[in-house]
């Protein structure tokens, strides 16, 4: 008896399944897409693109090379930067970026959204500028911190920032 009774019941959800699927079916005219919105449902939203922006400046404090800033007494410079992010004690992803003659960098990238912004930190390991070749801020490379999203043609980018990478002369007064 038991086993009659579940094979009505598998009968009668086949039955309701394969109806209902008729009735959207005749509601979407055939054609695929758009039933949803006949049965008084919104679309689907389109696929998002989303990627990763971090931005940031590199300076050579008290050298005065060309583009030399007083506010700051530093100079920009253009090196290398990289975006890494870990996963515990292991190196998961690097991510190279450039800073211009201005010292301004900015590394994009849409291969880091499965890892939260405290596994990522940027680095420089080192001066283009012999002279200027002293970190002011140390090997453990700086935080990214949120600044906000921005609309992009091919979708929404997180944006970053990791505020300024500063070297100095090992000795002051020397900046050949």
């Amino acid at each position: 008896m038991a086993n009659s009774i579940a094979m009505a019941l598998l009968f009668v959800k086949s039955f309701v399944v394969l109806s209902l699927a008729a009735v959207l079916l005749a509601l979407d005219g055939g054609g695929g897409g758009g039933g949803a919105s006949a049965m008084g449902l919104p679309p689907p939203p389109p696929t998002v693109n989303f990627s990763i922006g971090v931005q940031g400046m590199v300076w050579c404090k008290t050298c005065r090379y060309p583009g030399y800033l007083a506010a700051m007494d530093a100079s920009p410079l253009a090196a290398v930067a990289y975006l890494r992010c870990r996963h515990g004690h292991r190196r998961v992803a690097s991510i190279r970026g450039v800073a211009g003659s201005g010292g301004y960098f900015r590394i994009e990238t849409s291969q880091l959204t499965s890892f939260t912004s405290q596994e990522c930190r940027v680095y420089v390991p080192r001066s283009p500028s012999r002279a200027c070749a002293v970190p002011g801020h140390g090997r453990r490379g700086l935080p990214l911190k949120f600044e906000e999203f921005v609309k992009r043609d091919n979708g929404l980018q997180g944006l970053y920032s990791v505020g300024n990478f500063v070297f100095s002369p090992k000795y002051p007064n020397k900046c050949y």
